[in-house]
């Protein structure tokens, strides 16, 4: 659920580089940016940049959409739920949690391992990293109580004493929790790669 992660260099230069990050890169990155945004903008690159008006990579922003996406298949999913569409509902629910495992485990444990994690708790203060930590925190809680409840509910993997009892107070809960951890991850993203929102 770390919507900014990606492996490509976020727009941002943190002090005291020490080569993780590339000042020329970054340049780079903005310059091909503005010149797609204002110039060109043709071809592939058309709807993303348009659309997001950011230096963000594609991988970024592909994270971002697919979050987005899962969020509404969630509540697509507890609607399911409401009709009484059991079926539907949990294979629905448990796509949507092991595909964002998945995207977490190949996009966003490896940025925030890399860009953050050094970084903390020394520089929590700075919503740069204190936004994303918020956003791996609340992440990490929120994956976790969704694949306790897919293997409570859909498998007999856990021993009956681990089970849930109370499925709508631990599903609406984790759906909530989702939907705040979206946010933050929006926000992450947005400081990461829309700066003129936070520096004028």
């Amino acid at each position: 659920m770390f919507v900014g992660g990606t492996d490509v260099r976020p727009l941002h230069v943190p002090p005291n580089c020490q080569n993780e990050f590339c000042p020329l890169c970054h340049a780079r990155l903005l310059s091909n940016h503005e010149w797609n945004a204002v110039g060109t903008l043709r071809g592939d690159n058309l709807l993303i940049e348009a659309f997001f008006e950011t230096a963000a990579p594609r991988a970024a922003d592909f994270v971002l959409v697919l979050e987005i996406g899962m969020g509404i298949g969630l509540l697509v999913g507890a609607r399911l739920a409401r009709k009484g569409r059991f079926r539907q509902h949990a294979w629905c629910q448990s796509a949507i949690v092991l595909l964002n495992l998945a995207v977490v485990a190949v996009t966003m444990i490896p940025s925030f391992r890399v860009h953050v994690l050094p970084r903390v708790p020394a520089k929590l203060g700075k919503a740069y990293y204190g936004l994303a930590t918020t956003h791996a925190a609340f992440g990490t809680v929120t994956e976790l109580a969704g694949l306790y409840i897919l293997l409570s509910a859909g498998t007999t993997v856990l021993p009956e004493r681990l089970r849930i009892t109370k499925y709508k107070t631990w599903m609406r809960s984790v759906l909530v929790l989702w939907w705040v951890v979206l946010l933050l991850g929006i926000a992450t993203y947005a400081r990461w790669y829309v700066p003129h929102l936070f520096r004028k």
